[in-house]
């Protein structure tokens, strides 16, 4: 069972924002000079993140966030509904401007989350974004622009850079 602390959203947001120009320093300066052991750490600080944090006691990520769809979401995603590809993405989605184009939800909060219990409406076939995020697991390396970006949205993320911070001084 979870050792999850009461959560609220209102105070992980002022401790990311007081926290947020330490922090993406210290990611910058592991990214520049990456420490020895950096990756067989990760794993057991995630498995100490995920005993803190109840991703649905937040749901910030679903609330300010947009996951990216690929071909391959679209048309799980849209079999799903019994719609067209074309029909989910003219109704939800949109192009992103600049960069590489993909497909965003037009809105936030997702239009998939229920707002009452921050449970998300299409779980089991989620976008492939959704269901890897907040990429606490990857080879840090690879995503450490990830958790520069998430790091004052995510507790999880924040979490896990605390823990990092705490182990490996920059």
């Amino acid at each position: 069972m979870k050792n999850v602390k009461e959560f609220s959203l209102r105070a992980f947001l002022s401790r990311a924002k007081r926290d947020r120009r330490a922090y993406r320093l210290y990611l910058t300066r592991l990214e520049k000079n990456k420490p020895r052991g950096v990756e067989s750490r990760l794993a057991a600080w995630e498995k100490a993140v995920w005993k803190e944090i109840d991703c649905l006691t937040c749901a910030n990520c679903c609330k300010t966030m947009t996951p990216t769809y690929t071909p391959r979401d679209l048309k799980r995603i849209s079999k799903h509904f019994g719609m067209t590809v074309s029909a989910f993405q003219k109704k939800w989605l949109k192009k992103e401007r600049g960069g590489d184009k993909d497909w965003v939800n037009k809105s936030t909060p997702c239009q998939f989350l229920n707002k009452l219990d921050n449970k998300c409406s299409i779980y089991a076939i989620r976008p492939a974004d959704c269901s890897g995020f907040p990429h606490l697991r990857k080879k840090f390396v690879d995503f450490a622009h990830i958790h520069h970006q998430n790091v004052e949205s995510c507790p999880a993320t924040h979490a896990l850079v605390t823990k990092m911070k705490a182990a490996i001084p920059s």
